[in-house]
């Protein structure tokens, strides 16, 4: 896949197709009139639930080659338009990345082997669809445009992903929380229709981070944060908070960092319009700057992590905690 053929998938996903589409799901991520179901025991409930499935362990972080993180980003482009294509729920396409970078913790993508990335991607779709949707296409209907993978390799792949994440798929999204942040975050004058602003910023962010490194918590009420007031300082932002800070599950320190890391894309965006009407820019400066390194994505990448190949017998590595694919 060429560079300008991954920007159009990037753009796949924008805020005005955004807001066109929520018209109709607002209701799924936030209806404000229903205060009965803002329960601070169950919100500490999926406070428990996230930090169980291992977010922001302070132990172990995700680091991916450049290689590796263009190839993560063409998997999240796919996810999105095939998300779109099937009018998938937004929880289910971030559920999805959430299953892929829970995998690439234990296991690598051999170099030599980046169709594998392409695959892995279908099958954690495939399976957070099943975990989320009332209707799931076929497996004959998930298909790449470099690769048609076979209904039975793509089941191998899914077995692969359910056992390396040992069967546990309920993980926590951000989705989960946006109902109580949405909440107290704008007591006074709760908004009516600024949930698809709060998702953009989820999706975009989702893009730029490994899932497995921040609370989906901690992403929620960054965006929340971040849709009410982009120009907050560290201080202002614990000002804010300081209604729910009482929430053992919430940390300030995650919640900054993310909504750094949105107030950053936020410039980038700024950026890019700007020199989408400058006539002096070369179309290169117009590409999305997430595609500017990616255009080697199908070369050889080395990684210290085991590799993941259809040939491997299910056998113990010579490193305790990963996995070979049998």
């Amino acid at each position: 896949m060429d560079e300008n053929s991954l920007s159009g998938l990037l753009c796949q996903e924008s805020e005005t197709c955004l807001d066109e589409e929520l018209v109709e799901q607002e209701e799924t991520f936030c209806d404000l009139k229903d205060y009965g179901v803002l329960d601070d025991g169950y919100t500490d409930m999926l406070g428990e639930r996230e930090i169980s499935f291992g977010f922001k362990r302070d132990d172990k972080s995700l680091v991916l080659g450049d290689q590796i993180k263009c190839a993560r980003s063409e998997a999240i482009a796919w996810i999105l338009k095939t998300r779109a294509v099937f009018r998938f729920r937004f929880q289910t396409a971030y559920l999805s990345v959430t299953y892929f970078d829970r995998f690439l913790y234990t296991r690598s993508i051999d170099g030599e082997k980046l169709w594998a990335i392409k695959l892995l991607s279908v099958a954690c779709l495939s399976l957070a669809a099943k975990m989320e949707e009332v209707k799931v296409p076929a497996l004959s209907e998930f298909q790449t445009e470099e690769y048609k993978f076979a209904s039975n390799v793509i089941l191998r792949m899914e077995l692969l992903v359910l056992t390396t994440l040992d069967w546990r798929m309920g993980s926590i999204t951000p989705f989960a929380f946006l109902r109580y942040f949405i909440v107290n975050f704008y007591k006074d004058s709760p908004p009516s229709n600024n949930v698809s602003r709060v998702v953009a910023l989820i999706l975009a962010t989702m893009r730029e981070i490994n899932l497995m490194d921040h609370r989906p918590s901690a992403i929620a009420a960054a965006a929340t944060l971040m849709a009410l007031d982009q120009r907050l300082t560290k201080k202002a932002l614990e000002c804010k908070m300081n209604p729910i800070s009482y929430c053992g599950f919430l940390e300030i320190e995650d919640v900054f960092t993310c909504y750094s890391i949105m107030q950053k894309l936020e410039i980038e965006k700024l950026k890019m319009r700007k020199s989408i009407v400058s006539p002096d820019l070369s179309p290169t400066h117009l590409r999305t700057p997430n595609v500017l390194n990616c255009s080697s994505v199908s070369s050889a990448v080395s990684t210290k992590r085991k590799r993941l190949t259809f040939n491997d017998s299910d056998q113990s590595s010579d490193r305790p905690n990963e996995k070979r694919f049998g």
